[in-house]
């Protein structure tokens, strides 16, 4: 149906939530062209244009050029905002986010010690296998580290901790890929995460949270070390140029 115009932008905004939401557009499903959508709505593509913007600015859209827009996963919903905080320069920003980072997964390991099933443990061990066999392999063992993770809060058996795990899954992969430029951090996360694995096999939930807490700890050293290493790179680049010492400056 038509919307009013009233605040027309957030009108249009409102309504196409309302679909994403109730699942009208499914999660990695096409929706209708603009000038479609348009006509759908009764509104211009001006109006339409900043509503989509916002969308996608949310998370909740994304556009692939060429082939039309798509509704993202509800994992990436809001998470766009969530990046840029990660991504700025601000240490304050930082250190909330590694604080929620360890309130989230500090919990979900202790629960995934209490609830872990036969096939939770299967899953946890072999993501783990995959780091030590990619240990070489920047790119592989950051995704088996992230799948790591996931699967330690899918094994709590707790939908809305594991929906805000969900929430900063771009943001996992952000902080993990940083600190990964470090030398020897790899191997330090294997054996943490081993450590988190059998603190869960055996059912030990105090001894779960603590090997979180105490990879998470560490793990956000690192990873504040590598923003301050990148802000530093970034600033080496910008600043103006020195010019050559008389000893370095050619003959005449």
């Amino acid at each position: 149906m038509p919307v009013t115009r009233t605040t027309l932008t957030a009108d249009i905004y409102r309504k196409l939530v309302n679909h994403i939401i109730r699942g009208v557009w499914e999660p990695g499903s096409r929706i209708p062209p603009e000038r479609q959508l348009g006509q759908l709505l009764g509104v211009g593509r001006a109006s339409l244009r900043e509503a989509l913007k916002a969308l996608e600015i949310m998370g909740l859209i994304e556009t692939r050029l060429g082939d039309g827009t798509y509704v993202c996963q509800r994992s990436e919903f809001l998470s766009k905002p969530l990046l840029w905080a990660i991504t700025s320069r601000s240490e304050t920003e930082v250190h909330e986010l590694v604080e929620a980072r360890k309130l989230i997964e500090t919990e979900l390991a202790g629960l995934a010690a209490e609830r872990a099933t036969a096939e939770d443990l299967k899953l946890i061990g072999a993501h783990l296998d995959r780091m030590e066999h990619s240990l070489q392999r920047e790119n592989e063992f950051l995704q088996a580290d992230i799948e790591f993770h996931l699967a330690i809060g899918q094994s709590a058996h707790n939908s809305i901790l594991m929906n805000a795990l969900n929430l900063i899954r771009n943001l996992l992969q952000q902080w993990i890929g940083s600190t990964l430029r470090l030398p020897g951090v790899s191997e330090k996360a294997l054996e943490h995460h081993k450590a988190i694995f059998f603190a869960v096999a055996k059912k030990n939930g105090p001894a779960a949270r603590a090997a979180m807490m105490a990879h998470l700890e560490e793990m956000a050293r690192f990873f504040i070390e590598a923003k301050q290493l990148d802000v530093r790179h970034a600033e080496a680049q910008h600043a103006p140029r020195s010019t050559m010492a008389k000893s370095e400056e050619p003959p005449p």
